[in-house]
């Protein structure tokens, strides 16, 4: 006689988690995105050596962006574990908002990394060490090269529509402006530069030309609180390109509803109100479930006479182009209240 169990024990999260590790391997594209995961980790080590060597706060600063590309890739594994997952009973809507919280962490992590460089700054400023330019531009070259090898070597869906989504920053607007007035004199750049440069490019060439400009003071003048006023305008660079991703990220979790999508989704109401049959609609409720997807659910109050299912195959129609995940309740109206 065996004994009976009548609850079967849950694994432990060590195994869950080795197992959704091996089935995203199975995947060819996340052998790729690995090797880049592994090249920017020893990467990453090497540079923060250098910047240790070197004693220099720009160069940390600089180093971060290499840092916030480890993220970056952990979160292009994660899109890739969401394409391969299910909905379930716990997620009836699937697990993509799992990437948009890894997008939100990954920016807020970056700007927690600008608070800790520019606290740094402040205080090197009262203390201003000496600066080893021996290794500076080598490492500036090399982490500006590993930060843009992985930007445009791994499709990160994820972030690239985070980039394309959100709002411009305070830098690429000034970059936008000056790209128009060389575009118009310069036309052939216009497809380039207009209507706004990558962030992730911008701020590595914004902060690669600020390194560079403090090796030559340092190098000529001995000015070494250029470094850190370099780590200054690095880290305010830092914020300001991650602060509208996380905005809009934040937006997605919190479940609201698109501004640019309102004015459609009224009228696409107002329409659906004139059918035949249709009293109104109540508890409209729309939300961005994850990057390009919306979800809704509406309650619609019919005529007694009417054809439930005639209404029902209108509405969704009507609403359907707009929202991918949608959920209608239709109930008649009740003439005894």
């Amino acid at each position: 006689q065996g004994t009976i169990h009548p609850f079967t024990p849950r694994p432990s999260f060590i195994r869950m988690l080795k197992r959704e590790i091996i089935s995203v391997l199975q995947i060819p594209e996340a052998k790729k995105i690995c090797l880049f995961l592994i090249f920017n980790i020893i990467s990453t080590v090497i540079l923060l050596l250098w910047c240790h060597a070197t004693n220099s706060m720009a160069l940390t600063a600089y180093t971060y962006l290499t840092i916030f590309d480890i993220f970056s890739i952990l979160t292009c594994l994660i899109s890739l574990w969401v394409q391969i997952q299910r909905p379930s009973p716990a997620f009836s809507f699937g697990y993509e908002r799992f990437e948009v919280l890894a997008v939100f962490a990954s920016t807020m992590l970056a700007q927690l990394g600008s608070f800790f460089i520019f606290k740094e700054s402040v205080e090197a400023l009262l203390q201003q060490p000496e600066i080893h330019t021996g290794r500076l531009l080598v490492g500036t070259v090399f982490a500006c090269f590993v930060h843009l090898l992985v930007t445009f070597g791994v499709n990160n869906r994820a972030m690239n529509h985070t980039a394309a989504a959100s709002s411009s920053s305070w830098l690429q607007e000034h970059v936008s402006d000056m790209s128009e007035s060389l575009c118009s004199v310069v036309p052939g750049l216009r497809k380039m530069l207009l209507p706004r440069v990558n962030p992730f490019l911008l701020i590595a060439l914004t902060g690669g030309v600020l390194l560079f400009i403090t090796y030559i003071l340092i190098d000529t003048k001995l000015y070494y609180s250029a470094d850190t006023w370099a780590a200054v305008g690095i880290a305010i660079m830092m914020f300001g390109t991650m602060a509208p991703m996380s905005i809009y990220t934040a937006k997605i979790l919190l479940q609201t509803t698109p501004s640019h999508i309102l004015g459609q989704l009224d009228k696409v109401l107002r329409e659906a109100s004139t059918l035949d049959g249709v009293l109104e609609f109540r508890q409209e409720h729309f939300w961005t479930l994850s990057f390009g997807s919306l979800a809704g659910s509406v309650q619609v109050r019919v005529r007694r006479d009417a054809d439930e299912q005639l209404v029902l195959a209108h509405v969704y129609s009507r609403l359907s182009n707009l929202v991918s995940l949608l959920t209608i309740q239709i109930f008649k109206d009740d003439w005894t209240r």
